[in-house]
């Protein structure tokens, strides 16, 4: 039988609607599955880093250079956020004097403190010429747990030394040792505040070589972070672990190569670490906020 015109016209507009009703209830269905975190063959595939952080060390001077690289890493935070500073010693210049904080670390930093970033400190040699340090290990914003001490964010387990003559080695080293034998972290980073490998004016440590770099090699330590020699420089992977100093925090000196050295500048900077499930990616940010350097860790 001839279908009529009108007729026609009827059920292809019920059946486009029914494709539409169809449609909709698809698309629904998905958005109500979806998942901000992309799931690829049966693994979640992150849209950032599990945790971003940055280190810098030798910052306690209050003058302009300490400014201009606070000013770069309040500008860092800016276009990437990060709620994590390592200060790696010397906090408190020239003898570690307390009272001097406010000008050498509140008012510098103010912005990130604002916006909640903590910071982690460790004690340098200029931080022990008052009381032994104890002032500072009692000061809230530095976060210091002790004059050796451990914390964890994320997949990321932090230990934190005193490198100091006067320090407490014999206890020290057992604790960090049962601590790194007790570690389940993915990501160890130790830092503290005199180098184990260095290029500039103190050169490297042969004691702490000898102490240290059979410990990082045992428990797979990834990284350690540094100051003392107001410098930054990054070896190549020794044993496993890369060593980088973050000391231009506030003034500088100059700084040669050895042949495990990867890359060294005197230039004010920072560093900033993106940690992935797999890999690390190391970013060194000068006052200029221009990247000098770029490297990748891979885990263990």
């Amino acid at each position: 039988m001839a279908m009529k015109r009108r007729e026609f016209f009827l059920l292809c507009g019920l059946g486009t609607l029914g494709l539409t009703v169809v449609s909709k209830n698809l698309i629904n269905k998905n958005s109500q599955n979806a998942n901000p975190k992309t799931a690829i063959a049966g693994n979640v595939q992150h849209q950032g880093p599990l945790l971003r952080f940055v280190s810098v060390a030798d910052t306690g001077t209050g003058d302009k250079g300490q400014y201009a690289v606070a000013k770069a890493m309040n500008e860092y935070h800016q276009k990437k956020p990060y709620n994590l500073v390592i200060l790696a010693g010397d906090n408190i210049y020239n003898n570690g004097e307390i009272e001097k904080v406010e000008a050498v670390f509140e008012r510098p930093y103010q912005p990130l403190l604002e916006k909640g970033v903590k910071f982690h400190a460790c004690l340098g040699n200029h931080d022990i010429r008052t009381d032994n340090g104890v002032p500072q290990v009692n000061y809230p914003k530095f976060n210091m747990l002790g004059r050796y001490y451990t914390f964890t964010r994320e997949n990321v387990q932090f230990f934190a030394l005193d490198t100091n003559g006067n320090a407490d080695w014999k206890n020290q080293l057992i604790w960090l040792d049962k601590e790194l034998n007790s570690s389940k972290a993915v990501w160890k980073i130790v830092f503290g505040h005199h180098p184990i490998y260095a290029s500039g004016v103190y050169g490297s440590n042969a004691n702490f070589i000898k102490t240290f770099t059979p410990i990082f090699q045992k428990y797979g330590v990834q990284l350690y972070i540094n100051g003392h020699e107001h410098h930054y420089e990054r070896t190549k992977p020794i044993n496993g672990t890369t060593y980088l100093i973050c000391g231009a925090g506030a003034g500088s000196r100059p700084v040669g190569r050895s042949p495990w050295t990867e890359y060294s500048t005197r230039d004010l900077s920072f560093a900033a670490y993106d940690v992935y499930a797999d890999r690390m990616e190391i970013n060194a940010i000068d006052t200029s906020n221009r990247v000098f350097d770029r490297a990748v860790i891979p885990s263990n």
